[in-house]
C-alpha cells in the first residue's frame, strides 16, 4: 500500500529487502540508465485474502513485448514471484516458486527467479536457508556483472 500511495515502485520494506539482495543502494536501483523496472501489472490490483490480488493479465499482454523491444540492452531479468516466473518461463518453470528458485542456475544467465521479498514471506526465508546461502551470492555477482560497464569495441 505504501507504493500505491507514493507512486514509486519498490518504495517499501519489500524494496529495501530487494535492494539488499541485489547489493545496490536506492540511487543505483532508481537510475533508469542502469536498472529498468517493469511490473507484471501497471495498477494496484487490490488486496486479497492472503496478500495482493494477482496482476491483471491484460497489462502484461499489452505492454511487455512492446517495452522489451525498446530496451536495447538487457543483461539480466529478475523474475520476482510466481506471476513473473509463469509469464517469462512458461513451461520451463518448476511446479512452485520454491522449486523454480531452487533451480535458479538452470535459467542463467538471462533470468534469476526470486521469491517476492515481501515481509509476508519471512516464514519462507526462515524455512529455506539455502536461498540466502546459495541464491543471493550468485544473484549479487550477476547484478555486479550486469552493472559493470563493458569496454566498447574500437
Amino acid at each position: 500500500m505504501t507504493v500505491h500511495r507514493s507512486g514509486v515502485p519498490w518504495d517499501d520494506k519489500s524494496g529495501e529487502r530487494l535492494r539488499d539482495w541485489l547489493g545496490v543502494d536506492r540511487t543505483v536501483f532508481y537510475d533508469a540508465s542502469q536498472i529498468a523496472l517493469m511490473p507484471m501489472g501497471y495498477c494496484y490490483p487490490g488486496r486479497g485474502g492472503s496478500g495482493d490480488l494477482p496482476p491483471r493479465k491484460e497489462c502484461a499482454e499489452l505492454w511487455h513485448d512492446r517495452l522489451l523491444k525498446q530496451m536495447d540492452r538487457i543483461d539480466l531479468i529478475l523474475l520476482i514471484g510466481q506471476y513473473a516466473q509463469r509469464y517469462f518461463l512458461g513451461k520451463a518453470r518448476r511446479g512452485s516458486v520454491t522449486e523454480t528458485v531452487a533451480a535458479f542456475s538452470d535459467y542463467a544467465p538471462r533470468y534469476v527467479p526470486l521469491p517476492h521479498p515481501s515481509p509476508r514471506n519471512t516464514g519462507w526465508f526462515k524455512h529455506h536457508p539455502w536461498f540466502e546461502l546459495e541464491v543471493l551470492p550468485a544473484l549479487r555477482e550477476q547484478v555486479k556483472r550486469a552493472l559493470t560497464p563493458q569496454p566498447q569495441p574500437k
